[in-house]
């Protein structure tokens, strides 16, 4: 029966992104604990700084890899009303505001180098941040999110992906600045570099803090969707009146509709606009409301 359904989504199925991620986290991880143990071996305060900002974002990626366990292993719960699948917004905009909160502290950092600065072995830590920008660079192809502008799509993925993007941001910055510093004394590209990189790393932030926001206060699904919806409802020979239409995101890339219409004919247009819509397979949820009324 039609009416009888579950409210997983899919959600309850482990996705490949959770594996990339976990596999992010262990390299990131890894390469921490090189830099760290780097700097300390070499004295030098720019690959411990280095290193301890990579720990950030290690401790960061395990909310985006334990919001996808959560809602696979929760996507059967029938206390979550329409499935576990904004866990994954939720998950994206927890890692933007640690992001923010991770390039407010760069900024700190930045400014603080400017007026104190200290004194860089140059060789070893070019040499590390080099590897770092490698490293860094093979995470974001593991994790190879793309589409990341289009609407509806994994928010947990890309706060995952813009942790890595920060850290390599990060490494190349920090190879030109320490050039820059060893072959022309210019000792305050720097913090500058830095600074930068938190700006950039902010507007980045404040994106996905909207798109996240955007999908846990339920705002209205993309235009082409609606579009799709008044198409099916008013192609219907009565020509049924749309009174209400609401399309909402209920996990990544699937969708929730309300619809309420008015129609002038004894028929079951609940059963007929939900058979239609089900050619729609972005939307995998549909509350029918239909209202008799002569004209």
């Amino acid at each position: 029966m039609i009416w009888n359904h579950e409210h997983s989504f899919g959600q309850d199925k482990k996705r490949s992104s959770e594996t990339r991620t976990i596999i992010v986290i262990l390299i990131t991880a890894s390469m921490m604990c090189i830099e760290i143990v780097a700097g300390l071996a070499y004295g030098s305060m720019a690959l411990l700084a280095d290193g301890l900002h990579m720990a950030s974002h290690t401790a960061a990626l395990p909310i985006s890899a334990y919001a996808y366990y959560f809602a696979r292993k929760r996507a059967h719960d029938r206390s979550f009303s329409f499935g576990t699948g904004k866990v994954n917004p939720l998950g994206g905009y927890t890692g933007a505001i640690l992001l923010l909160i991770f390039a407010l502290m760069m900024v700190y950092e930045g400014i603080h180098r400017l007026l104190k600065p200290e004194d860089i072995l140059y060789n070893q830590a070019i040499l590390v941040a080099v590897i770092g920008l490698i490293v860094n660079g093979a995470s974001m192809l593991i994790l190879g999110h793309d589409e990341h502008h289009h609407h509806g799509h994994d928010h947990n993925l890309l706060a995952a992906y813009l942790h890595v993007l920060a850290d390599t941001l990060t490494s190349y910055l920090a190879i030109i600045a320490l050039l820059a510093a060893k072959f022309y004394a210019w000792n305050w590209m720097d913090p500058i570099m830095g600074i930068i990189g938190a700006i950039l790393i902010t507007k980045w932030s404040i994106g996905l803090l909207k798109q996240s926001g955007n999908v846990l206060l339920d705002r209205q699904g993309p235009d082409h969707l609606v579009k799709s919806v008044e198409k099916v409802i008013k192609s219907m020979p009565s020509k049924p009146e749309i009174v209400d239409l609401h399309i909402w995101l209920i996990g990544p890339n699937i969708f929730s509709a309300a619809i309420t219409v008015l129609a002038n004919e004894e028929k079951c247009f609940g059963c007929l606009i939900k058979s239609e819509i089900k050619n729609i397979s972005a939307i995998v949820h549909t509350s029918i409301e239909v209202h008799q009324c002569s004209r």
